[in-house]
């Protein structure tokens, strides 16, 4: 699916992946309607656009991340600020592409971004690696260590066990919809990216484990 403001780059875009092979499910030309495509035709990957008017393009990657745990965002931007990337990744996105970069990279990072790689434009990869690192180092300082409410601890453990969202819902007597709202929650106090990164977390602090009575 291939989101973008301007008709003429979508549609191009869409026309290029399409002669590569690829099957384009789906255009958008703004943030909403992004967001209600994607519910619709759940596609594997998301070339998402940043600019995108009102509502951003982050914002769009966040809700299709948080609702469609089986769709990657890749972001093809104009812009390579360095704020605009880590935003963009910590609300999901598995990659960041600057649009400069040539047709036959743009259709490596959707094959590579498909097959579950993080893909990043050249001199990207060491920024968001930093970042990586430097919320890896976080939980290790007690005093600014985030506070979970007994409800998001209670949601990640059971992410850690492996459950998915539905049957956390049926697990703890909620709707699905407040189990998704727990867990992007709990993404941003702990400054995670996504489900995998929220499990590795939960296990490495022992919260796959249940309680002592």
């Amino acid at each position: 699916m291939v989101v973008d403001d301007h008709p003429l780059w979508r549609d191009g875009v869409a026309r290029d992946l399409a002669e590569r092979g690829f099957e384009v499910v789906a255009t958008a030309g703004d943030a909403e309607a992004a967001v209600r495509i994607a519910r619709a035709v759940r596609p594997n990957v998301v070339l998402m656009d940043l600019n995108l008017g009102t509502v951003s393009g982050v914002d769009a990657t966040l809700r299709i991340t948080g609702e469609l745990p089986g769709t990657r965002v890749l972001v093809l931007s104009a812009s390579g600020e360095h704020s605009d990337v880590l935003e963009a990744v910590k609300a999901g996105a598995s990659g960041y592409l600057v649009k400069s970069a040539s047709a036959e990279e743009l259709v490596e990072a959707v094959r590579r971004t498909a097959a579950g790689d993080a893909v990043f434009t050249a001199g990207l990869a060491g920024l968001v690696l930093g970042e990586y690192r430097r919320m890896a180092a976080a939980p290790d300082d007690t005093d600014s260590a985030p506070q979970l409410t007994e409800r998001e601890t209670e949601v990640l453990r059971l992410v850690a066990k492996g459950l998915t969202a539905r049957q956390i819902a049926t697990r703890l007597v909620i709707s699905h919809r407040t189990v998704e709202n727990h867990v992007q929650s709990t993404l941003r106090k702990l400054q995670l990216h996504n489900r995998v990164e929220l499990a590795r977390y939960a296990i490495e602090h022992g919260l796959d484990q249940e309680p002592e009575a």
